[in-house]
């Protein structure tokens, strides 16, 4: 792309040296700087891309943004000194990709639990009725049908995410359905993104140990509504919770029209007669258009929430009829990790969930105490350097169990016995171990099982590895759950 065109919205407040003619790619990561790129200096928590200049220009990168004057040859790279490099790195990436979310219609669906299922669902009833969509979000980058990356985060970086949104416009994509963190939010890896509907799913106890309070929280969460009326090209709408108590705060910030969903509230969308069964759901969906009868795969009231806020989301915007959409709902499949229950040799009844926050791991419990015929063994645990308050919570919630195992999702650099005893700060009863070893953990729950038990591993979903230190080391629940099963009932 020509310098000067990329450039030409960027706040300058020095150039030092002669910039390139054209440049060729963008990156803040020095290591992948290739030829002609522009190299930009973030300062992030740990690392300040601003020591990484020399190793960016021996890649090949012939212009370098920063936020202060380094000393660089400017023979081989120029220098453009600009306020701040977040937001520059925002107006660079939407130039670059040549601003894709102006030509597509995007879902950003935001909240503490419920985001993957709820964009599973609303791209599942996208392309379900004849629409060309895909899925940016904690299980990676989907197109129609086709599964292209995964993902470290669940908002990514705002490079990734333009990219990702410029590659579903060149393939053919209309409609795009996206996961909103509010990490995501807070770093501005969403700025310059034009979003045509923003669903509010729950807000819970989460992420304290980054935002301070759940008013900072909330705060966070709604700039997604609060900005949809700063670039008014197109019609915009805001789908809530009208359940939630946060359901007043985002209303009052929200300056489109809102469409309400829920089950105990009067709401636009709402769900009565919900009946649980072994194999799903079934409800009364009562719509401003009329009443339809509703049949799902997926199970708990939580799921009932998703399913009405994926609705809400597509009928509002598209205007499909709602009896194809709920036709639609009843072949929806469950995300991968999210209450994905395991055939096995066992006779156990056993469920991945990725539910890390006590209100996710309440609500997944209470998904399964209706079909309880024996015990409810349930394997809980929770990440290194992370938030610390939520450590009790969980292990409260998880104490409706016969048997809890508390373990670790991802220890990171933290001491594992030091989470333990955090977690077992909360536990109710004694019937319960400490196994840092999740894969022992698991183990032991499996081992622990007769037949018609249930057995609930929650905390890292479809997640392929674990965090140790520095390191990811190749783990998933279910591959685990799987060979301890075949290991300990081989004849079963």
């Amino acid at each position: 792309m020509n310098t000067y065109d990329l450039i030409s919205a960027l706040k300058i407040k020095q150039q030092i040296g002669q910039l390139p003619n054209v440049i060729s790619s963008i990156s803040h990561n020095s290591r992948q700087v290739t030829d002609n790129s522009l190299f930009i200096c973030i300062s992030g928590f740990t690392v300040d891309g601003h020591k990484f200049v020399t190793e960016a220009i021996e890649n090949g990168a012939t212009c370098i943004v920063a936020e202060r004057e380094i000393d660089i040859d400017t023979n081989k790279a120029a220098l453009i000194i600009v306020p701040d490099t977040n937001k520059a790195i925002a107006t660079l990436a939407a130039t670059f990709y040549n601003h894709p979310s102006h030509a597509l219609t995007l879902y950003g669906v935001t909240g503490t639990n419920g985001k993957t299922t709820v964009t599973t669902i609303i791209k599942h009833l996208l392309t379900q009725n004849g629409l060309s969509a895909a899925l940016i979000g904690t299980n990676g980058f989907q197109i129609n049908e086709d599964i292209y990356s995964s993902s470290n985060n669940t908002t990514s970086d705002i490079l990734t995410n333009q990219h990702l949104l410029s590659e579903s416009k060149n393939q053919g994509v209309t409609h795009v359905a996206m996961e909103v963190s509010s990490h995501g939010l807070e770093q501005g890896r969403l700025w310059g993104i034009d979003f045509s509907v923003a669903t509010f799913t729950n807000l819970s106890h989460e992420h304290l140990d980054y935002h301070g309070s759940m008013e900072e929280y909330a705060a966070t969460k709604v700039q997604l509504f609060s900005s949809l009326s700063i670039q008014p090209n197109k019609q915009k709408f805001a789908i809530l919770n009208r359940d939630d108590s946060w359901y007043d705060f985002f209303q009052k910030r929200t300056p489109v029209q809102i469409v309400s969903y829920g089950i105990h509230e009067e709401a636009d969308f709402r769900a009565t007669g919900i009946k649980y069964h072994k194999d799903g759901t079934t409800f009364e969906l009562l719509t401003p258009e009329g009443n339809y009868r509703v049949q799902t795969k997926l199970m708990g009231e939580f799921n009932v929430y998703n399913i009405l806020a994926a609705i809400a989301t597509v009928y509002t915007k598209e205007s499909i009829p709602l009896k194809k959409l709920v036709k639609s709902i009843e072949f929806t499949p469950s995300p991968p990790g999210r209450m994905e229950k395991l055939e096995n040799d066992g006779g156990r009844h056993i469920y991945i969930d990725y539910a890390h926050t006590p209100d996710a791991l309440t609500k997944a419990i209470n998904s399964l105490l209706p079909f309880k015929q024996n015990k409810l063994i349930v394997v809980v645990g929770t990440g290194g350097d992370r938030d610390k308050s939520i450590r009790p919570l969980l292990a409260i919630a998880a104490s409706v169990a016969d048997y809890v195992i508390l373990t670790i999702n991802d220890p990171r650099h933290e001491d594992p016995n030091k989470i333990l005893q955090d977690l077992e700060k909360g536990m109710l009863h004694h019937q319960y171990a400490c196994i840092a070893d999740r894969k022992l953990a698991i183990r032991e729950a499996i081992n622990r099982s007769s037949p018609d038990d249930i057995i609930l591993i929650a905390g890292k979903g479809k997640e392929p590895y674990q965090i140790i230190k520095n390191k990811k080391v190749a783990h998933n629940d279910a591959t685990i759950a799987l060979e301890c099963s075949k290991e300990l009932f081989p004849n079963i």
